[in-house]
């Protein structure tokens, strides 16, 4: 039985790269002095969101997978797990980005997930991903996705079957562009992040460590208000919307979901032989 602590991060991340790297290594090692194992940092930490501020022409940094930028944040990992979120190159003539979660460890990358639902008008910039499938670390089964995604059932129900045992969610999820709440934790986009993060843990009887960035980007205000959930639904660990590590240890990963599992599981008692294919509904 080896126990395995889980960091996910809430942080402000803007266009400056060294800034971003400099509170990179500050969070890795506040997890290293915790014993974390896994550490999930927020989507677009690397150069900031992966869009153009509102009314400017400043495209996000991109970068290339085997590129210095992810080698430099998988030499800070040392022998953590930790992923991450960035633009990626696509390779054409056009501008266009991939958004994109890496997981490092060991000083190598160990995989990657380009973000698949694209909502409201991000695929301006950028080119969605087509692919969905778990990862092998040092720490048991993964699967990443970025924040849209996780509002897609089907996203992490996949993630599950391929045997993902932790489901790690960066975001840059922001609070309601119109009728914003006064505090942020009494606000629709917060509930809906929450909602969503415990409900995948349920749902599937596994481990959802959920990232998120705080602070602002343009006219953007992020919720912040990363969490930890266990299989059941219930949180392990939350930050406030501000700066910091929700962290928890799970005593034995393997016994805990097979703890999970033993009862009351929609992950075991599926009935796929009596489910509608899935299928967008029509526009009205």
């Amino acid at each position: 039985m080896t126990p395995l602590t889980i960091a996910a991060t809430s942080a402000p991340f803007g266009r400056d790269l060294e800034a971003c790297f400099t509170r990179i290594a500050a969070i890795v090692e506040e997890a290293r002095a915790a014993g974390v194992g896994l550490l999930v940092l927020p989507e677009a930490c690397l150069g900031g969101y992966v869009e153009t501020l509102h009314g400017d022409a400043e495209w996000p940094p991109a970068f290339a997978l085997d590129g210095p930028e992810v080698q430099r944040v998988a030499e800070l990992a040392g022998d953590m797990v930790v992923c991450f979120g960035m633009a990626e190159e696509t390779g054409t003539d056009d501008g266009m980005v991939h958004n994109t979660a890496v997981c490092v460890s060991g000083g190598e990358v160990l995989g990657f997930h380009r973000k698949i639902h694209l909502p409201l008008d991000e695929d301006r910039i950028t080119a969605p991903g087509d692919r969905l499938a778990a990862i092998d670390t040092p720490v048991g089964r993964i699967g990443m996705l970025i924040c849209y995604d996780k509002a897609f059932p089907e996203a992490s129900r996949t993630l599950a079957l391929d045997g993902a045992q932790i489901l790690c969610f960066l975001s840059a999820w922001p609070c309601s562009a119109t009728n914003a709440a006064p505090r942020l934790e009494d606000d629709r986009q917060y509930r809906r992040s929450e909602l969503w993060d415990r409900a995948r843990a349920a749902e599937n009887s596994l481990i959802v460590a959920s990232a998120n960035q705080s602070g602002t980007f343009g006219a953007l205000r992020f919720i912040g208000s990363a969490r930890v959930v266990g299989p059941g639904g219930d949180p392990l660990a939350v930050t406030t919307t501000g700066e910091g590590l929700a962290i928890a240890t799970v005593e034995d990963l393997d016994a805990t979901l097979a703890r999970a599992r033993r009862a009351l599981s929609p992950i075991r008692d599926l009935r796929p032989d009596v489910y509608a294919v899935p299928a967008p509904l029509t526009a009205v």
